[in-house]
């Protein structure tokens, strides 16, 4: 890992979770990490609910496109979190992987969000910690 490490969030449709997760480590790290969100199909745009559920928090993930996941982007991502993607996520020898087994917030009520939300800040927060620990 280099002095600024990155973190890639992917999931299928890089509309929901995926752009949760980014959108609260760019929060929660500012520029400490750099960070990276993709999907293997990703939605035209980002689910209207993940987006409220986050400006709730005060994190706009409003302006945020849905991007299709690059083998380069990948391959120069210290650690890949994938939400769901299976088989379409490349696997590089010597990377960090994490898999987070989330409920999906497509369709669902701000309401169903947020608890996805709430489940994403706690991990994000645990990655961070070990990324870049304190002091």
């Amino acid at each position: 890992m280099s002095d600024k490490p990155s973190v890639l969030f992917v999931c299928v449709h890089n509309a929901g979770r995926s752009q949760m997760a980014a959108g609260w480590l760019r929060h929660l790290a500012g520029d400490a990490v750099e960070v990276r969100s993709a999907g293997s199909a990703p939605a035209g745009t980002v689910n209207p609910a993940a987006v409220e559920a986050m400006r709730e928090v005060g994190i706009d993930i409003s302006t945020q496109t849905p991007t299709l996941l690059e083998y380069a982007t990948a391959e120069s991502s210290d650690v890949i979190v994938t939400m769901g993607c299976g088989d379409a996520c490349p696997v590089f020898p010597g990377k960090r992987y994490e898999d987070w087994r989330l409920e999906d917030p497509a369709g669902k009520g701000v309401e169903a969000v947020r608890p996805i939300r709430d489940e994403i800040r706690a991990r994000v927060q645990r990655l961070l910690r070990e990324l870049v620990p304190a002091g």
